[in-house]
């Protein structure tokens, strides 16, 4: 396990330099550190509707999201720990970002925003909930292509009240690289050039 040294604990001699500040040199350490670093800089943007006009956050976020990748770069994010229920913290997806902004507009609020994923089983939600009783979501197929990426492809939808259902036609197909993942969260990079950071739900979602 790896130790990191605060400054000034290593013994020096009176004459000579001072030792230069001693960090984390272990990936792991690393990573951690630069997760903390871009929870910090999502904390305030409210899933991401406040990145939108703040072009200046989008880059350090971005940047904090491809430093984060860089140190998990040789990391398998596409085994068992990929599947859970994923609840939404910050994303660039214009579509998710219209229905958070918008559901007033409809008599309704956003709720927890989900992908819930199971891995062997090759099925992917994306879910979007309109508390006490609505949610639409997207079902889809998927392939593990690589280590990090995952290929996926739409099947059907679906818009769903308390005793109602709408059925609704499936469409496109891609790609996502999960360029980060651990115990607690998981950042994503889709073919659109769109990014994700997600925390694991304290609870399963179920059709």
């Amino acid at each position: 396990m790896a130790t990191c040294l605060p400054f000034g604990t290593i013994p020096f001699k009176p004459h000579s330099p001072r030792p230069a500040k001693i960090t984390c040199s272990s990936t792991a350490a690393q990573s951690q550190l630069a997760k903390q670093h871009l929870l910090s800089l999502i904390s305030d943007q409210d899933r991401g509707l406040k990145t939108q006009n703040n072009p200046a956050k989008l880059t350090s976020i971005v940047s904090a999201i491809d430093d984060l990748g860089a140190l998990g770069k040789d990391s398998i994010t596409t085994g068992g720990s990929l599947s859970a229920t994923w609840r939404l913290l910050w994303t660039t997806e214009k579509e998710q970002l219209f229905i958070i902004q918008n559901a007033s507009l409809f008599g309704t609020r956003t709720g927890d925003v989900l992908q819930v994923i199971d891995v062997g089983k090759r099925v992917l939600n994306n879910v979007i909930t309109f508390p006490p009783d609505g949610v639409f979501f997207v079902r889809s197929d998927i392939a593990v292509a690589s280590k990090q990426r995952v290929n996926f492809k739409f099947t059907s939808a679906v818009l769903r009240g308390k005793n109602w259902e709408i059925p609704l036609p499936p469409f496109g197909q891609g790609w996502f690289d999960t360029v980060y993942l651990d115990d607690e969260i998981r950042v994503v990079k889709d073919i659109r050039g769109d990014y994700l950071v997600v925390d694991r739900a304290p609870y399963a979602w179920k059709e």
